[in-house]
């Protein structure tokens, strides 16, 4: 048997996170990792004491048809990239890499195409993780340059209007 790479690994280790997941849309595992350390772990989940989606047997942005990848506040869950980084020391965050798999919770297919909503990618900023790694399927993956993709190029002076 070959020996798994190191990035897979970690994702391997994120898609078992995102397994504790309670979105009946989407549910994300995410890992923050610093030289070789696994910091800090986060799934998808209602904020502590309220009752998931899974509890209630529905999704709330589901019964209102709210389409996917937007008005985010309708929904119970904190994303797992912010449970990850709520659960960290921004001392350990600093120049670490967060990975993040997601799977669609009907089929478990992987989310295509899958990526942090804009909240997500400002507390990624300014929690100083440099790198983001998100897997694609069980071998492919995509890196993510903070800097340069996030915070160089910043999409959200395109939502200014008149600008």
């Amino acid at each position: 048997m070959m020996r798994r790479d190191k990035i897979n690994y970690y994702l391997d280790i994120a898609e078992t996170v995102l397994s504790r997941g309670t979105c009946m849309r989407r549910n994300f595992g995410a890992i923050i990792v610093k030289n070789d350390q696994i910091i800090s772990t986060g799934y998808v989940g209602a904020p502590r004491g309220r009752k998931n989606c899974t509890d209630l047997g529905y999704c709330t942005r589901e019964r209102l048809k709210v389409p996917r990848g937007t008005r985010y506040e309708l929904c119970r869950s904190v994303h797992a990239e912010a449970n990850a980084i709520i659960h960290a020391q921004r001392s350990d965050t600093i120049d670490s890499t967060l990975y993040l798999v997601g799977r669609e919770y009907e089929s478990g297919d992987y989310v295509k195409n899958a990526n942090p909503c804009a909240m997500c990618k400002r507390l990624i900023i300014n929690a100083g993780i440099t790198t983001v790694i998100v897997r694609d399927d069980k071998e492919n993956y995509r890196t993510i340059s903070v800097v340069d993709e996030w915070v160089m190029n910043d999409e959200s002076l395109d939502d200014i209007v008149g600008y």
